[in-house]
């Protein structure tokens, strides 16, 4: 009798967008969107994955606004961080009330609230099936959470950034304004560039293509994408050294 399929990745590095637990609401956190986040992290924590999440937090604030505002850039990032940190904390109340072990850890300190981020604190909670989540970017301002995700991935040795969006990947322009916009299935890292596609900052892309980490960007509000990802089907589109799969 054949074995249930396994998955094709030991360990994954999950890139949220605040906007992901926003859903439907113009701010804040939707109650129906997080819990379909978290009830599909579940599932694939229930295979078994060694999981780390990296959030964002433009469901509150986002620093990239502060000019539109009058702020100071580095104090708005600021702020970004910590709408980072109270996302985290939202998620992992969530997690562990449908009973998955959690640890949020912040790239800054706030020891009231959450443990600092430690590299090798951070794999040692994974390896002891420990959902990982990674608050406050890198720590620093001018670095978007993509960067912080293709950091943290490239430091805990994922094997793979699935950045989860609220479209079914990558396209050559906006395919919300534009219908005639072109699906990319598979991509590699320099198509990105001379391409000049915007779904990740070039930072992102750069870490990962060094670390040679594959990333998979998708649609997390079909609620069976992430199992689809991390068991190896064609889900959204793939970017690695090679454009051919």
């Amino acid at each position: 009798m054949d074995s249930d399929p396994q998955p094709r990745y030991r360990r994954i590095l999950l890139k949220l967008s605040g906007e992901v637990l926003a859903g439907s609401v113009s701010f804040g956190i939707d109650s129906d969107s997080i819990d379909s986040v978290c009830r599909q992290i579940k599932e694939v924590s229930d295979l078994g994955l060694e999981i780390a999440i990296v959030i964002g937090g433009g469901n509150i604030f986002r620093g990239l606004s502060a000019p539109e505002i009058g702020m100071d850039r580095v104090r708005a990032d600021a702020m970004g961080m910590l709408a980072t940190v109270i996302n985290s904390l939202a998620l992992q109340d969530h997690l562990e009330n449908l009973g998955v072990h959690t640890r949020v850890m912040s790239a800054v300190r706030i020891d009231s609230f959450v443990e600092p981020y430690i590299r090798r604190r951070a794999v040692r909670h994974l390896e002891k099936g420990r959902v990982v989540i990674l608050a406050a970017g890198t720590g620093n301002p001018y670095f978007s959470t993509d960067t912080a995700a293709a950091l943290r991935a490239s430091e805990v040795d994922a094997d793979v950034v699935l950045k989860a969006t609220k479209v079914d990947g990558v396209y050559s322009d906006d395919p919300l304004e534009n219908p005639n916009a072109e699906f990319y299935p598979y991509l590699s890292y320099m198509d990105v560039v001379q391409r000049d596609l915007k779904f990740m900052d070039l930072t992102a892309i750069t870490l990962c293509r060094d670390s040679d980490i594959p990333i998979i960007v998708f649609d997390m509000y079909k609620s069976d994408n992430l199992k689809k990802a991390v068991m190896g089907e064609r889900v959204g589109t793939l970017i690695s050294r090679s454009d051919k799969q």
